[in-house]
This record gives C-alpha cells, sequence and structure tokens, in this order.
C-alpha cells in the first residue's frame, strides 16, 4: 500500500507546496524537488516555504528536500509534477535517471508550449510512459484553501484505478475528501481549458460586467467545454461532475484564482506584459488560450469564448468590443 511507496513532488510553487503537506500527513517520509536554494535553507531552518503558502508548518524531518531533479526522482516510486507547464519541458531536460518505471501524475493545468500537448499526453508520446502509469491531479481545489485546512475535494484521474487509490489515499485527510476517474485526458483537458474560462470571467468582471452576465458565460463555457473535450477524446462521461462543472465555477469566481485576477487586469486595460508582471504568480490560462485555439483549429468546435480570449491576449483586439460582440453569441 502507499505506506511503503516513495513519493516525490517537483515543484516549489503554491500547488507543490500544497501537495507536499497533503502527502506528508499520511506518510513518514517524501522528496521534494525545487530549484530555489534559498527557498530549501528557509524551509529547514523555519519549517515553512516562504514563497507560498508560507502559513503551512512542516515537519521537516519527513521532507527530503533537495535541488536536484535526478536525486527526487531517483527516490520515488511516485513521482508528482506540480510546476507551471512552461518550464515543464525545460526542467525534463536536466532528467539523466530514467522515468521508465516510474508512476507520473501531474497536478500542471496546463499545455506544454513546446509540444502543444497537455501533460499527461506529453510523457506518454515524448518519454514512452504507458497511459497506466501516468494520472491527474485536478480539483475542484485551491492550494490557498488547503493551507487553511478548509474543506477540499480532489479527483485522481489513472487508466489504472488501483495506482489512482493509492494516490487518493496518499492525499486524503480531514479537510480533503479525494476520489477517483478513469477519464485521465478528459479530466486533464477540462483543467486547461478552465483556466481560459477563467480569464474570460476576470476580464468581464474588469470591463464591468456583473454577476448575472458571467453566470451566462459560465453556463455557456460548461457546454463549450463539453464540445472542446468530445472532440479530443470521446467517452462517457458527466460534464457536471466536480471534475469539469465544480473546477471551472471555482477558478471562474474565487478570489484565490490567478487566471481570474490576470483577466481582470487586462479587462481594466493592463496590456498582456504588464499584467504578467504585475502578477507573482503563472497565470497558466494565457499559455492555454493559444494552446486551445490552434488545436482547435483542427477539431472545429464551436468555441466562441476561447476565440474571444485568444483574440483579445494573442491578436491585441480591443477586450470591450470583443466582449460585446460575444455577448450577442450567449444565451
Amino acid at each position: 500500500m502507499s505506506e511503503n511507496l516513495k513519493f516525490a513532488v517537483i515543484g516549489g510553487g503554491s500547488w507543490a507546496t500544497a501537495i507536499a503537506k497533503m502527502l506528508c500527513v499520511n506518510l513518514s517520509e517524501i522528496a521534494w524537488y525545487m530549484r530555489n536554494d534559498a527557498a530549501i535553507e528557509h524551509i529547514e531552518k523555519y519549517k515553512h516555504n516562504p514563497n507560498y503558502l508560507s502559513s503551512v508548518e512542516f515537519d521537516t524531518k519527513k521532507l527530503k528536500l533537495t535541488n536536484n531533479i535526478n536525486e527526487a526522482v531517483a527516490y520515488a516510486d511516485y513521482v508528482i509534477f506540480a510546476i507551471p507547464s512552461a518550464f515543464l519541458d525545460a526542467e525534463l531536460k536536466n532528467l539523466t535517471v530514467s522515468l521508465a518505471d516510474k508512476i507520473i501524475f501531474s497536478a500542471i493545468k496546463g499545455i506544454v508550449p513546446e509540444t502543444s500537448l497537455i501533460v499527461g499526453e506529453h510523457f506518454h508520446i515524448q518519454y514512452d510512459i504507458p497511459y497506466y502509469n501516468i494520472g491527474v491531479i485536478t480539483g475542484p481545489c485551491h492550494a490557498e484553501e488547503v493551507a487553511l485546512e478548509r474543506l477540499s475535494y480532489l479527483t485522481i484521474a489513472c487508466g489504472d484505478p488501483d495506482k489512482a487509490s493509492i494516490v487518493a489515499k496518499s492525499l486524503s485527510g480531514n479537510y480533503i475528501k479525494a476520489k477517483i476517474s478513469d477519464d485521465i485526458i478528459g479530466t486533464e483537458y477540462a483543467a486547461m481549458l478552465k483556466n481560459i474560462y477563467a480569464i474570460a470571467a476576470g476580464i468581464a468582471h474588469g470591463l464591468g460586467y456583473g454577476d448575472n452576465f458571467q453566470s451566462v458565460m459560465m453556463s455557456n463555457g460548461i457546454r463549450e467545454m463539453k464540445k472542446f473535450i468530445r472532440k479530443v477524446h470521446k467517452m462517457k462521461r458527466n460534464i457536471n461532475d466536480s471534475a469539469y462543472l465544480g473546477d471551472l465555477l471555482v477558478t471562474g469566481y474565487s478570489v484565490f484564482s490567478r487566471n481570474r485576477m490576470f483577466g481582470n487586469m487586462i479587462g481594466k486595460g493592463y496590456t498582456v506584459k504588464s499584467a504578467m508582471m504585475e502578477m507573482s504568480m503563472v497565470a497558466e490560462g494565457y499559455y492555454a488560450t493559444k494552446s486551445a485555439y490552434k488545436l482547435n483549429q483542427g477539431y472545429g468546435a464551436k468555441t466562441p469564448i476561447i476565440d474571444a480570449v485568444y483574440s483579445i491576449l494573442y491578436e491585441g483586439k480591443d477586450a470591450k468590443s470583443v466582449f460585446k460582440k460575444l455577448t450577442e453569441s450567449l444565451d
């Protein structure tokens, strides 16, 4: 069982910190890789991450901290990646340890820009990892609420239900409930797409649209997501489940949502560059917008919200004009 298996967390951000916190509740030791030497030293001395979720206190006896990704991967049976998708390819290029015998779980909610693939597909195609050794950790769950120990829910998707159950058990606790799913492709695409809709929600808020409009846009958003995912990976799924609709809602409405925050700045008139400079965290939806738009050129799903966000972020079109036109296509 999970007590005898070794886990490694790859990443030093808020979601990586939250996952490390959850694992430490159930496991006697985990490896934790982060690039920032100063952060490692700080955690070892003061027992908390100085840059993310600093209220979380760790029992450092349970942490095998390292700035060497190969050391962390070599240690583990299960490797959980929780770094921004934009940086994944560069990090993986540092690997000399084989991933062939590892179970890979992604907590990354985005597209790998270099390959335009979701993370699970990237590992499968680029590293020849079989899908039964690949899994996804998705929400609806914000790292900040894990830090506050507020009741949160996770969906653990994997082609092998036993592996999904092991990860679910390792992350579950008094304030974390985890369920398993076999829709590894669909849940990962949903986790990517919801960030685009959260940017749209933020843009709407920044432009002065109210809750009434946002509710219409989110209801259109879940239908749009359903059409997109059905084109990518057709299987029986309930789009109203928490992994799809729930994750969309929390990302679109929550004050903790960095994608909504990013969109809000765009709606208020910030340029993409200035909004990115002001944010201390990566808005995954920015990169996901371009990838989803380009992918859909081949799929042909009707996606007016994705198209609108793409035209604002990548074509420099006026947000006010784009959203005025968007309101005519929603129902």
